[in-house]
């Protein structure tokens, strides 16, 4: 049959798809699901046949067989049938506007999420428009990035058919989604108009959170809603919500628990937790669509929550990898405490975006502007988040200024309270290395986990955030305005000079303390001991958790040692003999400007010193938290299964409690998905589907936004300035630390990100070029002391440098040029 009512009996997976089999089933089951039919796969295999596609979908290019069904007609037979179905659905109403979406038969399957891949059409009025958006929904089937998908996932071209829903449209007054996964409780997302608006990301909903067994609201946060999708003749628009309706709850509590209601039996239905799409209209709720969450991991992704601009620039550096939920705890806690706040108006100011971290800069953007700093706040923040493409502005928040400035007056008296802080710096930094080590053999005895927690391990932790907020805080603004000073009178290369070998009390920049200190002991000035003490917290993924510091392997030291040839004191006193010739030259200039901008300089170099002796002991205390959740494993008899729950979670399961341990194996599905996904863009404008980019063969690793298609890379890579030169040399693109032993000397590295557990290989390298980073990173500072020309936040140089490219690499331009291409590429892009 080609078609079929939505309740028929015949409507399964195989006919229907899996959109059509879930509103079949909601249909037999008297839930309020708007009347429709299904086109069934039957119409779109008698298409194909008629028309002798199949080689074509065996063999050719998307675009080729996406192109074959817009060429062809729908048989008579098939058509015919698609009318009397219309037909009857109409009645004596005339043509009735219908929805008309895809339901493919690989859709709705545990473990995917084909959510979007194929097209829906709304507000389709009429037997011939219907068969037109009939014959759009057959050729969505085959666009690039759905074949990318299934390939992906190993869903051969021969075994995926499409069914169409077609469904009267509701003139929803409200609509959105609600979740039943929570176990305790459930969550209701709602805004005006038609739903896509708040499915596609385009507005921040109204939530409102029910109690599950009480059936109550104990949660409302109503969002100012500027967005709405309405109909318009031939499809929809999305439109400004009138002014008396944006700040107005979209539910009331009474509407709330009615979807909620419904939400409990649609789960009781499928057995599963669900999540529902609705639409309210004359005060009914309708049913959409719904999907079981069956054998699915955890989604973790707080790009869903509006349409927000986020950037992984500086953050990214210190936190490079997929993060455990309870890194990501313990990483949100703080940096609440270090900025002074976690949401503004219920808008997150970090988000985890598929287990990555990234800052929301249209909350930094809509709080500055509203404080009436918004012109400087673009200078201040790309020399430490990363460029932000052109044309590409943080979406401000659906916040009145009033609202913003309400919200902002607790922020600005707790900004004002790290001054305390910072004049406790000095003596913090003395004593941090000792209070931590002593507080690791006091976790390594207790026995009361929880009583150690309150009375020493988070109050040590929280002053370590505020202190790093306190240093970071004298130096962001001064030493930006400084730098961009000195290039505007003596050029990038001489500016590098001026800023590079600093030295605070006889020592060197922090940054560089583990490559020197392993050259002291190569001397023999240090011992081992000394060595561990001092840098065994340091690390490539240092802020994760559940990854072992080096201080906990014996064999470390030894493999440093073995793997390190070059002794860094020649750099080093090259790059000072620049430093003086380049003050030299200045002061003959402008004597007198020179040594007011070298008192400047030095301060400075204080104050980046401090910072860096903060970020040290910041680290250290991850350090401690991990021995904490470590021996909260070994007490509790969970072992590593706890660094896949929240701290908070952590101390419940200490105290007895058994419920967060049900969510371990969904989670630990979830770090391991998201582990096998390349490194996402470093920028990322609203809505984003991890593996749908993954799977999108024309992707971008810099950029990504949800309201405009990719637009093609330039051909030269580029970035920001990191450390002036020129050199040209052969490209090693190196993924982890683990793969440092194939950087050959005089090689240049090109890598996603660096922080101080890779500083052991600059001294080898002739160059370094990273996908994230800004003229204050790790790369820069490093590569500027070293003298080693660097190209950072390039966004996507690990994907368009070959491993083996001969590339010329201009620090001072921040540009990546590719000279000669490597001969043949192997496994992962690199050179055979």
């Amino acid at each position: 049959m080609n078609t079929l009512p939505f309740d028929g009996p015949g409507a399964d997976l195989a006919t229907v798809g899996g959109k059509g089999e879930s509103l079949a089933r909601l249909a037999r089951a008297g839930l309020p699901v708007p009347p429709g039919f299904h086109v069934t796969t039957a119409a779109y295999r008698g298409f194909v046949a008629r028309h002798g596609l199949r080689d074509a979908i065996l063999a050719g290019g998307a675009d080729e067989i996406a192109a074959l069904f817009t060429a062809h007609g729908i048989p008579e037979e098939i058509a015919g049938d698609v009318r009397d179905a219309y037909r009857r659905l109409c009645g004596d109403r005339g043509d009735v506007p219908v929805a008309v979406r895809s339901s493919a038969t690989a859709e709705d399957l545990p473990g995917m999420s084909f959510a979007g891949q194929q097209e829906s059409h709304l507000n389709i009025r009429g037997a011939e428009e219907l068969l037109d958006a009939v014959r759009r929904c057959w050729a969505s089937l085959w666009t690039d990035r759905a074949v990318a998908y299934r390939e992906r996932h190993g869903i051969p071209r021969d075994q995926v058919a499409l069914a169409v829903v077609v469904q009267e449209l509701v003139p929803a007054d409200a609509a959105g989604v609600l979740f039943t996964e929570d176990r305790g409780r459930l969550t209701v997302n709602a805004a005006w108009g038609l739903g896509e608006a708040v499915v596609g990301g385009l507005v921040t909903p109204d939530t409102f959170t029910v109690d599950r067994d009480r059936r109550t609201v104990v949660a409302e946060t109503v969002a100012s809603k500027t967005v709405m999708t309405v109909r318009t003749p031939g499809g929809t628009r999305e439109e400004p919500v009138p002014p008396g309706l944006r700040d107005r709850p979209a539910l009331s509590a009474a509407q709330a628990l009615e979807l909620a209601g419904l939400g409990l039996r649609i789960e009781e239905l499928y057995g599963h937790p669900v999540d529902v799409e609705w639409a309210l209209h004359g005060g009914r709720p309708y049913i959409l669509q719904a999907r079981p969450i069956t054998g699915r991991r955890e989604e973790w992704n707080d790009s869903l929550r509006g349409d927000y601009l986020w950037t992984n620039g500086n953050l990214g550096e210190a936190i490079p990898s997929v993060m455990t939920p309870c890194t990501w705890s313990a990483v949100r806690a703080f940096m609440a405490d270090a900025m002074i706040f976690s949401e503004l108006g219920g808008h997150p100011l970090c988000g985890n975006i598929g287990g990555r971290f990234y800052m929301n800069l249209s909350v930094t953007a809509s709080l500055a502007a509203a404080l009436g700093m918004g012109g400087r706040l673009r200078a201040a923040q790309e020399p430490v988040f990363g460029r932000i493409p052109e044309g590409l502005t943080p979406p401000p928040l659906p916040m009145p200024r009033r609202r913003i400035l309400r919200e902002a007056l607790p922020i600005i008296r707790g900004r004002l309270a790290l001054r305390g802080y910072a004049r406790r710096l000095p003596e913090f930094l003395a004593t941090a290395a000792a209070r931590a080590e002593s507080l690791r053999a006091e976790i390594a005895a207790a026995e009361d986990l929880p009583a150690l927690w309150r009375d020493r391990v988070e109050p040590y932790f929280r002053e370590c955030s505020r202190m790093l907020a306190a240093a970071g805080r004298q130096d962001a603004g001064a030493l930006i305005f400084l730098r961009n000073r000195l290039v505007r009178l003596v050029g990038e290369e001489d500016a590098n000079a001026l800023t590079s070998g600093i030295r605070v009390g006889g020592g060197r920049l922090e940054s560089l303390g583990p490559l020197l200190g392993l050259a002291r002991l190569g001397r023999g000035e240090i011992d081992r001991e000394t060595f561990a003490r001092r840098y065994g917290h340091r690390c490539p993924d240092e802020f994760e958790l559940s990854a072992p510091r080096p201080g906990e392997d014996p064999e470390w030291i030894g493999r440093l040692l073995a793997a390190s040839a070059t002794d860094p004191a020649e750099l080093l006193e090259r790059q000072d003999e620049v430093g003086r010739a380049a003050w030299r030259r200045f002061r003959e200039r402008a004597p007198r400007r020179a040594a007011r901008l070298r008192r400047k300089v030095d301060r400075w170099g204080a104050i980046v010193q401090a910072r860096e002796e903060a970020r040290s002991e910041t680290i250290r205390s991850f350090w401690v938290l991990r021995d904490f959740v470590l021996r909260a494993g070994e007490l509790t008899g969970h072992g590593d299964d706890l660094f896949f729950l929240t701290i908070d979670e952590i101390l419940d399961v200490l105290r007895g409690g058994r419920r967060p341990l049900s969510s371990v194996a969904e989670r630990r599905a979830a770090y391991e998905h998201y582990r096998s996904l390349p490194p996402y863009p470093g920028v990322i404008r609203g809505r984003f589907d991890p593996e749908r980019w993954a799977a999108d063969p024309d992707r971008r690793g810099d950029v990504f936004d949800s309201h405009a298609p990719p637009a093609p890379a330039p051909e030269t890579v580029t970035g920001f300035p990191g450390a002036a030169g020129v050199v040209e040399g052969t490209a090693r693109v190196i993924t982890s630390m683990e793969e440092g032993h194939r950087l050959g000397r005089g090689e240049i590295l090109v890598t996603t990100v660096t922080n101080v557990g890779w500083t052991p290989l600059f001294p080898r390298a002739a160059a370094v070029v990273t996908d994230v980073g800004a003229p204050l990173s790790h790369a820069s500072i490093v590569a500027r002391e070293l003298g080693i020309p660097a190209v950072v936040g390039t966004g996507d140089a690990t994907m368009r440098v070959r491993d083996g490219d001969r590339i010329r690499v201009d620090g001072g331009r921040g540009s990546v040029e590719v000279i000669a291409p490597a001969e043949a590429p192997g496994p992962y892009g690199v050179s055979a």
